[in-house]
């Protein structure tokens, strides 16, 4: 009888430790009521001293971390195991810097403290006070860091935002020898993509798949973000094919780098092959859906990938809201987008701009100005993205005085400091109006050097107001800029030609040719029943191809009956890309349209996404096609909205 009471106190001991131990997962704590109780338990037992690390750690896992620090402060010589539970309570106080620095004092003393565990706690908490150097300190402390000591290093770079130095580290651990487990390898993976270090990212892809953890889908995902913010997108669709297991996550960054980087079809066709496996998209991939539909004016199909997502979640989402606002003011359904923006119960300063520079884009300056007073009524601070869009508007419409006002007011009023892009506009808006010296002493009085932008948006108003001088000043600070740029070329020789300086245009064509410059190809795009359509000049590979020439030919007579006549001023070096006086009918804006025409009902309104600006010419011909056709024609090129209807342009030529 007398040893029941140790068998007793065994038992207890041995039924508490267990106990402790089931809830030391952080992801699966004990609740804290059933840890006070514990702790209470093995005072009365007398077994806390035994037990004290296993309770510390469930106090800390269980957010008592008050409790916790309590506790080890009653130690006299803690054991080193507490220690790194003591350091994370204490990172996890509002204010864990005075506890923390008492704790560091105290390891100080201690044998432990060289423990690469307590060391490693120790620069946990300096780098949640954000004191990076106490951090980097501590760690150069320890004789033989690991692998946890090396990511808590890196993950407390990249956590202050300190991108280049966490993968400095990276490459100094592996030039120590250090073996990637799969959190240090999404850790540096992504440090990579942030700072677009493809070559240490691919290093850390290839000791990954060497350890055999490249088949985690954490680490496949962040090869495939690494190489899709390093715009090697064929890298990252085979890591992504050979991925055993995908989830949302993955199959969103694939469809959302195809998104970024100009492959809006591959987007598209990943998009629903990624439904037809049954995966459920996040907003996130959407939006990744949404800019791709917006590309291409893909109306339709945007509205398809609409209708995979609850109705509402546009509504209370900001980032779903944003997308779907802009594919449809994009795609030229001002309408539909007012509509979702009306609707949304969320608005943040992102949904207001987006709808007051879709506005603006597609020639709604007026209205643009008045949702800017909706705005600041609703208590919506403007910012410099919201004078973006007004400014954009006015450039626009030509509306120069309320553009000056609007930046002035900006200044003055706002005191919002005029980035590159707001005088990228002031510009733009002055030169298309013809005040061409006084956009160029805009240029001159900047505070920054100006951008290809900026040059270009005075170029283009040399070309409507046929100053040749000045376009020659301007290309000449182009093709310091972007000397590959064939687009600075074309529109050079574009006023040459309409100045009739014909053996100058000849000339800067011999100029590119010399210099390996080549033109960029121009294509425009239609949907029709799902699937987006391809058209360019010289290319018959389209299955309806000779209707579509014969159709033209048609338009074209109906034309000539009407006055119409070829501006061949352009013909010889066309605004962007067309090349041949025979090709003028033939412009790939002018075939996407024959093709609607012969395959959407009657009274249809027909949308054509253009990847350079539209000619003088095709913008003639199209306004006449309209009011033949009795059909709307929304054309998006790269440069403005132009709606055709009955004859006239929403640009009022004016683009």
């Amino acid at each position: 009888m007398i040893h029941q009471p140790c068998a007793f106190v065994s038992a207890a001991a041995a039924s508490t430790r267990r106990v402790l131990l089931s809830g030391l997962s952080p992801s699966n704590p004990l609740p804290p009521l059933t840890v006070r109780l514990l702790h209470g338990r093995l005072i009365r037992l007398d077994l806390l001293a035994d037990l004290s690390q296993f309770l510390l750690r469930a106090l800390s896992s269980s957010g008592l971390h008050l409790h916790a620090l309590s506790l080890h402060s009653l130690f006299p010589d803690p054991p080193h195991l507490t220690l790194p539970f003591a350091f994370k309570s204490a990172s996890r106080l509002p204010n864990p810097l005075p506890v923390g620095e008492q704790l560091h004092a105290r390891s100080l003393k201690l044998p432990s403290h060289s423990n690469p565990h307590v060391l490693t706690s120790l620069l946990n908490l300096y780098a949640k006070c954000g004191l990076l150097d106490h951090a980097r300190d501590v760690f150069d402390e320890m004789r033989c860091p690991n692998t946890v000591s090396w990511t808590a290093l890196i993950a407390a770079y990249m956590n202050a935002g300190r991108d280049r130095e966490a993968v400095a580290a990276a490459r100094d651990a592996f030039a120590s020898g250090v073996r990637p487990d799969s959190f240090t390898a999404v850790r540096v993976l992504t440090a990579c993509a942030r700072v677009l270090d493809l070559d240490t990212g691919e290093a850390v892809w290839r000791a990954a798949e060497r350890e055999g953890i490249a088949t985690s889908v954490f680490v496949a995902t962040a090869a495939v973000d690494l190489y899709v913010k390093c715009g090697e997108m064929a890298k990252a669709r085979e890591v992504f094919d050979k991925m055993p297991e995908k989830d949302a996550v993955a199959w969103g960054a694939m469809v959302g780098g195809y998104a970024s980087n100009g492959h809006p079809q591959e987007a598209l066709e990943l998009f629903f092959a990624m439904q037809a496996q049954g995966v459920r998209p996040d907003c996130y991939t959407v939006a990744g859906a949404l800019s791709a539909c917006t590309r291409l004016g893909a109306l339709d199909l945007g509205r398809q990938a609409v209708r995979v997502v609850d109705g509402d979640e546009f509504l209370i989402n900001p980032i779903l809201g944003t997308a779907l606002i802009n594919m449809y003011a994009k795609c030229g359904s001002t309408s539909e987008a007012w509509v979702v923006f009306q609707q949304m119960r969320k608005k943040d300063v992102i949904v207001w701009n987006t709808m007051i520079l879709g506005l603006g884009m597609t020639g709604h300056g007026k209205t643009a100005f008045a949702l800017v007073g909706q705005m600041e009524k609703s208590g919506v601070k403007l910012n410099d993205n919201t004078f973006i869009g007004i400014l954009c508007s006015c450039a626009h419409t030509g509306l120069v005085k309320d553009g000056r006002r609007y930046f002035r007011n900006m200044i003055q009023l706002y005191h919002i400091i005029p980035r590159i892009e707001h005088y990228g506009c002031m510009v733009d808006m002055l030169s298309r109006a013809g005040l061409l010296q006084e956009a160029h002493q805009l240029i001159n009085d900047m505070p920054m050097q100006a951008n290809a932008v900026v040059w270009g948006a005075l170029l283009g108003g040399c070309k409507i107001h046929r100053d040749t001088e000045l376009a020659e000043h301007v290309l000449k600070q182009l093709i310091l800029l972007e000397p590959r740029n064939s687009g600075n070329y074309v529109m050079l020789s574009n006023i040459y030609s309409k100045s009739s300086r014909w053996e100058d245009a000849a000339k800067l064509r011999l100029d590119m040719k010399a210099q390996g410059v080549e033109k960029v190809r121009a294509y425009s795009w239609v949907e029709f029943s799902g699937k987006v359509h391809e058209f360019c000049v010289g290319d018959k590979s389209h299955a309806l191809m000779d209707q579509i020439y014969k159709k033209l030919d048609e338009l074209g007579m109906e034309m000539k009956n009407m006055g119409y006549k070829p501006t061949t001023d352009v013909v010889m070096f066309d605004v962007e890309d067309e090349e041949k006086e025979q090709t003028l009918v033939h412009h790939s804006e002018k075939l996407a349209i024959a093709f609607c025409l012969l395959s959407t009902p009657p009274g249809e309104a027909i949308r054509v996404t253009k990847n350079l600006r539209v000619c003088t010419d095709c913008h003639t011909a199209i306004k006449l096609i309209s009011r033949i056709a009795h059909r709307e024609i929304i054309i998006r090129d790269n440069n403005r909205f132009h709606c055709f209807i009955d004859g006239c342009c929403s640009c009022n030529d004016y683009w």
